[in-house]
């Protein structure tokens, strides 16, 4: 079994309800997941508290956008 499937995975407050999200999770040790929600089971990335926080930071601030 795919121990992620234990995760409480969620997308954003923001989200369509469509499955075309990401989902996050919250994990042991500090470390923040994502991962694409038509694909639960396929690859996820993980990033550190810090580099969470510098991602959401920057979208927050819009340096992302085209």
């Amino acid at each position: 079994m795919d121990e992620r499937s234990n995760m409480l995975w969620f997308k954003s407050s923001r989200s369509d309800g469509s499955r075309n999200c990401v989902e996050v999770a919250f994990l042991p040790n500090s470390l923040v997941g994502m991962r694409d929600s038509k694909n639960p089971t396929g690859p996820a990335l993980t990033f550190t508290a810090t580099e969470w926080s510098a991602f959401t930071s920057a979208a927050t601030r819009g340096e992302f956008e085209r």
